[in-house]
């Protein structure tokens, strides 16, 4: 009989552990549930490199959709797109970024 009480003892100890930390992770998730507004929130121009999307020229302050890393930056898309587009000429569309950076 000792032994069941531990037991029981320990279930409900684990039991509330396990409740606090559900409590803890509710409490961080943001309280929108409008998908668009949470997706249109991931991305800002802060977290890009580029001031225009280098596939269609479309200014990151529109919209970012998607982003990619290349040579230790992050670039910022409209679309994918866009993304695969600069993916497959990548070299040449950062040498134009550069290029318009160092006029700015």
């Amino acid at each position: 009989m000792k032994k069941i009480s531990v037991l029981c003892l320990l279930a409900l100890a684990v039991a509330c552990k396990n409740g606090e930390k559900t409590e803890s992770t509710e409490a961080m998730t943001p309280a929108t549930t409008d998908s668009a507004a949470a997706e249109t929130a991931r991305f800002t121009p802060a977290m890009v490199y580029n001031k225009k999307d280098p596939s269609c020229g479309m200014p990151v302050t529109a919209g970012i959709n998607d982003t990619a890393h290349y040579k230790d930056k992050v670039y910022g898309f409209c679309a994918e797109g866009c993304k695969q587009d600069f993916l497959a000429h990548a070299d040449e569309m950062v040498a134009q970024i550069e290029k318009e950076n160092k006029e700015q």
